[in-house]
């Protein structure tokens, strides 16, 4: 099945240009237990895993017994580097670990089409001209998303190639994230209320769902 998206110009009008994939290989039903898989993954594999406490093995100090077993009306303590002291080691306290994951590279293939299906759906995607801009400039940025009435949405830019120029004049925008479409993943894509996509942006991201895996 073919679809059109219109082209916009890189001041947000739309043009008399469109882009015709004649076999849009997101044009698919959303499998959404993929959806899930990939984003769990994602933002699993996106943690440091570097929080540590000390033991009372590691806490420094405490070689001594505070006072003697017996004979003082107190609970007998052999140790001031206990977990039950102020100063003490943590009990049970989280240690360095790998929480990294793995999924299929069918399921994540599948995940990122579910995820632009659901786009294009809700008609959340906008296809423009490439955003090549020969000066970093804060406000060709803000013409684009006012041009498109996207300004106070949160906006995912997928370009064809990101250059130095759009990224810079990009970043001082908190509601809008620039990534490569072709390195867009199932977070990237669904993280956003609208999805502006390069138009070779487009068709690389089309080439990619329609190669085998």
């Amino acid at each position: 099945m073919s679809i059109e998206f219109p082209i916009y110009s890189k001041e947000g009008q739309k043009t008399d240009q469109k882009l015709v994939l004649k076999e849009a290989a997101f044009d698919i039903e959303p499998h959404d237990h993929s959806l899930y898989l990939a984003v769990k993954t994602e933002m699993t594999n996106a943690r440091q895993g570097s929080s540590s406490t000390k033991t009372r093995a590691e806490v420094r100090g405490g070689g001594r017994k505070p006072w003697r077993q017996k004979g003082r009306g107190t609970a007998r303590a052999g140790s001031t580097r206990s977990p039950i002291w102020v100063g003490g080691g943590r009990a049970f306290g989280p240690k360095p670990k790998n929480f990294r994951m793995k999924i299929n590279k069918k399921v994540k293939k599948l995940a990122r089409q579910s995820a632009l299906a659901y786009k294009y759906r809700e008609d959340a995607i906008r296809v423009t001209e490439a955003l090549a801009y020969d000066e970093v400039k804060s406000k060709n940025i803000r013409a684009l998303m006012e041009g498109l009435q996207v300004q106070d949405k949160k906006v995912t830019i997928l370009a064809a190639q990101l250059s130095e120029e759009l990224f810079l004049a990009s970043r001082n925008f908190p509601n809008l994230f620039v990534t490569e479409a072709a390195n867009a993943s199932t977070y990237d894509i669904m993280d956003c209320d609208v999805l502006l996509v390069e138009k070779e942006g487009m068709e690389t991201l089309n080439n990619q769902f329609q190669a085998n895996v």
